[in-house]
């Protein structure tokens, strides 16, 4: 969760101070929101960071993908083999 007083700030103040917010964020792993006339513009965040962010995104993704499988199981919602492969030949025009 963002700290509002440590984590919200100018860009004008980024620009003055870049080295010190980069050490921030690497030391904490928190993104840094940089504002523009007082309006949240830009979000900033080390690279290590953004990589777990990312990782994290595609395990939920598949999870929630495996979740969607299973319930279409559950409801019947499911091809035979012999059927799916059928409807590919069909779609792509192949023939047996």
């Amino acid at each position: 969760m963002l700290n509002i007083i440590r984590d919200i700030h100018s860009l004008s103040s980024f620009k003055r101070n870049t080295l010190e917010f980069i050490q921030q964020m690497k030391q904490t792993g928190k993104p840094v929101v940089l504002t523009v006339n007082g309006k949240a513009e830009v979000v900033v965040q080390d690279a290590d960071s953004y990589q777990k962010l990312l990782d994290t995104l595609e395990r939920l993704e598949t999870i929630a993908g495996i979740k969607q499988g299973l319930d279409d199981v559950e409801a019947g919602r499911t091809k035979s083999l012999s059927e799916f492969e059928q409807e590919m030949r069909q779609k792509y025009g192949i023939s047996s």
